[in-house]
């Protein structure tokens, strides 16, 4: 059987040129030029899209979460990017976790799982 592997994702908007830039300044600050948006290997395609609402109606429908080894320091980095946080950064039973949204609505997390998570 093929397992299929995640390679990128597209994130369509109606205002592409500044989500891009939004996600630019808060996740990868460091990247130069246009094209995908390099998260690690994963990556980040914004687009134009006439089939979709200005602001996400169901932002809990699908969550891109990213791992961290540096909680502090990947919090650290959104804070200073101004982030939108939705709820108070929170320690669960298998990690510590954080949720903010883009500025078209979009849900996205840090997560750092504990060791034996």
């Amino acid at each position: 059987m093929t397992i299929l592997t995640p390679g990128s994702l597209l994130l369509g908007s109606t205002r592409p040129e500044e989500l891009r830039e939004w996600y630019r300044n808060a996740l990868a600050p460091e990247h130069q030029g246009e094209g995908p948006l390099n998260l690690g290997g994963f990556l980040l395609v914004i687009d134009q899209r006439d089939d979709v609402a200005a602001k996400n109606s169901e932002p809990g429908r699908a969550i891109l979460n990213f791992h961290v080894d540096d909680f502090d320091a990947a919090e650290k980095q959104l804070r200073a990017a101004g982030v939108d946080w939705l709820l108070p950064v929170e320690d669960r039973p298998f990690g510590r976790f954080g949720a903010f949204a883009d500025p078209d609505g979009n849900y996205l997390q840090i997560i750092q799982l504990k060791g034996d998570a």
